[in-house]
Parts: C-alpha cells; structure tokens; sequence
C-alpha cells in the first residue's frame, strides 16, 4: 500500500476555528468521525492539525549557522492547516478519502504520494 498525505489548505486571511470555536464544534465532530472511520478500515498512519500560519519559524542551516525567520519559507497566499497520512491501494482510493476529508473539515484538501523506498 501507498502512503499519501492529506493536507488541508485555508486561504490567506483565514482561520475558520479560531474565530468562533462553538461554531467550529460540528467540524471538529465530522473530523473525529472520519478520523474514527480511517482507522476503523485500517487507511490510518497519522494526523495533525497545525496551529496558524502566524507561528511558523523557518530555520535554514544550509550555510553554516542556522538562521531563523519568524514566518513561512515562502510567502503565499494559502497555509497548511492541518494532515493526515493515509495507507491507500492506489489513488483513486486516497482521492476518495481526500473528498471525504473535504467535507468532514470544511477545507480543500491535497493529496500527494510519499515516495516509494
């Protein structure tokens, strides 16, 4: 099985849960449930929510000393906001759970292969 990452994307001036966590309440609900239904058929390795694009530190030590800047490593105008690593047979099937991620999170949603070893 492949593994693929399932990132969830927002858009430059936002923060959907932070602004009204009690109305967040039913996302962070269909997350849970479809965290529940990717373990329960066994497409689970890991998942993450990520606090916001605010808090980043770069850290670049390809010259010698490390260097560390507040903010992303490049400016754009989405920002991760969360993951989660899924086994799939192939990529229609993790499209498949990409979509439903999608609704359960209210975000759009990436999907990329990890490398084969």
């Amino acid at each position: 099985m492949t593994q693929y990452l399932l990132s969830v994307h927002h858009g430059a001036d936002e923060d959907p849960y932070a602004e009204d966590p009690e109305a967040a309440r039913p996302v962070f609900e269909a997350v849970d449930r479809f965290n529940q239904r990717l373990r329960a058929e066994g497409a689970w390795v890991f998942a993450g929510g990520l606090e916001p694009i605010d808090t980043t530190t770069t850290v670049d030590a390809t010259g010698g000393e490390p260097v560390l800047t507040d903010g992303p490593f490049a400016e754009a105008k989405e920002w991760l906001g969360g993951f989660w690593v899924i086994e799939a047979p192939d990529l229609d099937a993790a499209l498949r759970w990409a979509a439903e991620g999608s609704r359960a999170c209210q975000g759009r949603v990436q999907v990329r292969p990890f490398q084969s070893e």
